[in-house]
């Protein structure tokens, strides 16, 4: 009952914001190759169903492989940067100033250096992902309180035990706050890689070749499609973290 409180307020704005749409469509006479209603979304989605599941699970596949290469990478390189301080001092400051480098700019030269195919796409969504997964994994994992630490070398752990014992259950909450938000990155990324160029059977390139056509319908249901794909993705790795630490969320609850 309390999860249907906590939602309740979301799922109502997002029906009022879709009743408001359909009325403003209609009440205005606007256009459909300008501005589609949500019930023609829908049924254009009903019509393209065959077609936006093969883009879907396409486009799908390279966020999740990116995904699981670039924060991988990144908590493997922040653990290596919390053994060794001169890596981290090293690394730390060309990982914090990627933030302000666009990216998805790199697109049309990832294309250029892996191909049209997904290589190119996989590349950007890991480049996309990495560094926010360090830069959050090696904060939790050196945020340790050193009478954490002096407690367990007072009882001669070795730097393996300190690390499994209180380095990592302390990083979790922080690696899975930047799992999370790369989940939604992850697909972003694959899907506007893919206006640069790709195959048609991917939903970048399917919602790019519609909408320059003034099909915006069957472009809506693209788009729609890879929103629901992005929350399913974020919400697996939130499960995931239900499974992986139950009792951070048992001490937040109480």
């Amino acid at each position: 009952m309390s999860r249907v409180r906590e939602y309740a307020p979301a799922a109502l704005v997002l029906v009022m914001a879709l009743l408001l749409w359909e009325a403003v469509v209609f009440a205005f006479a606007i256009e459909f190759y300008l501005l589609p209603a949500p019930h023609v979304i829908v049924q254009s989605l009903r019509e393209t169903y065959p077609v936006l599941v093969e883009a879907g699970l396409y486009t799908f596949t390279e966020a999740v492989v990116g995904y699981a290469l670039g924060c991988g990478g990144g908590i493997l390189a922040a653990m290596a940067a919390s053994r060794s301080p001169a890596f981290a001092t090293v690394v730390l400051p060309y990982a914090v100033a990627s933030a302000s480098v666009p990216i998805i700019a790199l697109a049309p030269l990832a294309i250029v250096w892996f191909g049209v195919e997904q290589g190119s796409k996989i590349a950007i969504v890991v480049l996309m992902t990495f560094f926010p997964t360090f830069v959050s994994a090696l904060r939790g994992l050196s945020s340790v309180t050193p009478q954490s630490l002096e407690l367990m070398r007072s009882y001669a752990a070795t730097e393996q035990q300190i690390f499994l014992k209180i380095r990592l259950p302390h990083s979790l909450p922080m690696m899975f706050t930047a799992l999370r938000a790369c989940a939604t990155l992850a697909m972003i990324g694959a899907v506007v890689s893919e206006f640069f160029g790709g195959p048609v059977k991917s939903l970048g390139v399917y919602i790019k070749s519609t909408a320059s056509l003034f099909q915006t319908r069957q472009a809506w249901s693209a788009i729609l499609v890879a929103c629901a794909l992005g929350l399913l993705f974020y919400f697996a790795v939130a499960l995931i973290e239900r499974l992986v630490m139950p009792w951070h969320f048992e001490r937040s609850e109480s």
